[in-house]
């Protein structure tokens, strides 16, 4: 569920600029039976979500494309190792397995599938696509989409394991229109799934940036599939979430969307679930991508029926000239002991285990490089539950050395089993140490990245660049609302009149927060400054926070730079993905006006 929201990209054509015109061997077919509307489908937010989705969603109700997002900063990293092993891996082998299953359905109704499984070897997988589809008798046409890996390229620095441009929705668009069945991609821009089969669809050109802008937002909303549908949604409660359903979009020619989902399945698309996507891993107004860069601060949402959710008044500007390409690299070894302190004294036990261990450090040969010691007061006075007597010191070693987070730590804190403070214990028994991962997210020029269109006759197409760019300029804040007039105040949590959602960005973390109600508003864009909200996340004091304003979407948006070193892959965090810091912020209390209680 990561994307190339900063950078530039590139656009195709209906001629090549290496080979000549698309020549298809099957005739081309429309994407969608109604010219004027496209259903697109999710079935996937992450490697690893409901594997049963992808039926679920052929056979829940009509559809024209059904995408599947597999592909994170962390997968980047798992796919880069699993291409070490075997250089004829590298991509999402459970899209494969669902496959088995669905490819026969979707050719049977019509459902053109796309998806970013491809990774770091996206003809390795429409090679395994074609072969299974042999196999079962299933008559399909596979196309794919490369020239994102830059690895070969080199000049990236030491121990680099993949290098991959996020690129745009142009060689989907291309594929589709050739006749795929199935488009498999390397990394593109998440959006880019949707937005890519929406220009196929409705031949939009590169300079339609209002409409490539509607089902880029579009594309956003169903990327992380049912978080669209509330899961991960503050305000859950009263929601069926016992197995919500995957998201579609309704999208028309010019760009605007209806969010919903198949009849009959769980949760809920209400404005508030899709504010909440809205505001996931993004910064300000201006959201950029490869082929446009989306106005945040223009979309309208509006509650038409039941799970049925229209955003429209997207605009579009023109996308910056560089592409995001993400790095990532194995930064080195780290191992992890939690120790459980229970009853009383817990200061003086963590005081002891600590200098304990520190003792066993400086005395090994090689100390780890870096050495952090967090305390978590999860115990409570009286507890009747002995785990709610208990507070957890969690010990984290990292080095670019195995040796050194190894047997040095696991030893040290065995050994103290029958020698420190009372009730010694550990949630789990140390081990080796693990490897970790770096990610870094640098700027290329779009105009020196190839981004190829594989037909399904084997015919390549390259895409071209956008026809014009324009750089990457944060806009001003709009002027805030009319401030509540005075009144009575009473304590309590934030949460009480506003939704959070929050993700990582490489080492940044983002924090949405949204207004439910527009007297909320009023008061939430005065009160939750900068300065409040680092008084209400100490964890953000010293660390740069920017605040963007989205009057629209009654929102506002925090990145805080450096909350999660260096990136998820790294767990240098407790919750190294910033996936509860907004659900944090939510439960911290505030003084806030009677006349919102």
């Amino acid at each position: 569920m990561s994307d190339g929201r900063t950078m530039s990209g590139s656009h195709t054509s209906d001629s090549a600029e290496d080979t000549g015109p698309i020549r298809p061997t099957h005739p081309v077919r429309p994407i969608g039976a109604d010219p004027a509307l496209l259903r697109i489908g999710n079935a996937s937010g992450f490697y690893g979500d409901r594997f049963d989705a992808l039926r679920e969603m052929l056979t829940g109700g009509p559809l024209d494309v059904l995408t599947g997002d597999y592909l994170a900063e962390l997968t980047m990293l798992i796919l880069g190792r699993d291409r070490l092993k075997d250089p004829t891996r590298g991509y999402a082998r459970t899209f494969l397995r669902q496959l088995e299953d669905g490819l026969g359905l979707a050719v049977e109704r019509g459902v053109r599938i796309v998806t970013n499984a491809g990774g770091l070897n996206p003809a390795g997988l429409a090679d395994a696509v074609r072969e299974l589809a042999d196999k079962a008798g299933v008559p399909v046409r596979v196309a794919h989409v490369e020239g994102d890996d830059l690895l070969a390229r080199g000049g990236w620095g030491e121990g680099v394991l993949t290098a991959n441009a996020y690129l745009g929705g142009g060689g989907i668009a291309a594929c589709l229109r050739a006749g795929a069945d199935v488009v498999v991609t390397g990394r593109v821009t998440d959006a880019a799934l949707v937005s890519g089969a929406a220009q196929a669809h409705f031949g939009w050109r590169p300079e339609d940036l209002d409409q490539l802008a509607g089902a880029v937002v579009a594309g956003h909303v169903l990327e992380c599939g049912t978080q669209a549908t509330g899961g991960n949604y503050s305000f859950f409660d009263g929601h069926d979430l016992l197995r919500p359903g995957f998201p579609l979009a309704e999208i028309a020619a010019d760009g605007s969307s209806v969010i919903t989902k198949h009849p009959g399945t769980g949760g809920a698309v209400t404005t508030g679930t899709v504010t909440a996507q809205l505001l996931y891993e993004t910064a300000g107004a201006r959201y950029a991508g490869p082929d446009v860069t989306a106005r945040l601060d223009t979309v309208r949402l509006t509650e038409e029926a039941p799970d049925r959710v229209r955003i429209d008044g997207v605009r579009g500007e023109a996308p910056p000239p560089t592409l995001k390409t993400g790095l990532t690299r194995l930064g080195g070894w780290r191992n992890e002991v939690t120790f459980v302190l229970t009853g009383l004294d817990v200061a003086a036990k963590a005081a002891l285990v600590r200098r304990q261990m520190e003792a066993a450090l400086d005395a090994a040969e090689h100390r780890p490089a870096e050495v952090r010691w967090t305390l978590a007061r999860t115990d409570r006075e009286d507890a009747d539950v002995q785990e709610e007597a208990s507070a957890l010191l969690r010990l984290v070693v990292r080095d670019p050395d195995q040796d050194a987070v190894g047997r040095v730590v696991s030893g040290a804190a065995v050994e103290l089993a029958l020698a420190s403070y009372p009730g010694f214990h550990v949630t789990a028994p140390p081990g080796k140490g693990t490897p970790y991962g770096v990610f870094e997210a640098v700027a290329v020029d779009a105009a020196g990245v190839p981004h190829v269109a594989v037909l399904p006759d084997g015919t390549r197409i390259s895409s071209q660049h956008a026809p014009s760019t324009q750089e990457l300029v944060r806009l001003p804040d709009p002027p805030l609302p009319e401030p509540l007039p005075a009144g009575a105040n009473r304590r309590g949590p934030l949460g009480q009149v506003a939704g959070a959602r929050s993700g990582d960005k490489g080492g940044s973390a983002n924090v949405g927060v949204w207004a439910r109600t527009d007297r909320a508003w009023r008061w939430l864009a005065h009160e939750l400054t900068v300065e409040r909200f680092r008084q209400l996340l100490p964890e953000t004091a010293e660390l740069p926070v920017d605040r963007h304003v989205l009057p629209n979407l009654r929102a506002l948006n925090f990145v805080v730079d450096g909350l999660l070193g260096e990136g998820v892959a790294a767990q240098t965090r407790f919750d190294p993905q910033a996936k509860a810091v907004g659900e944090w912020l939510r439960s911290r209390h505030m003084d806030i006006p009677e006349v919102l209680w």
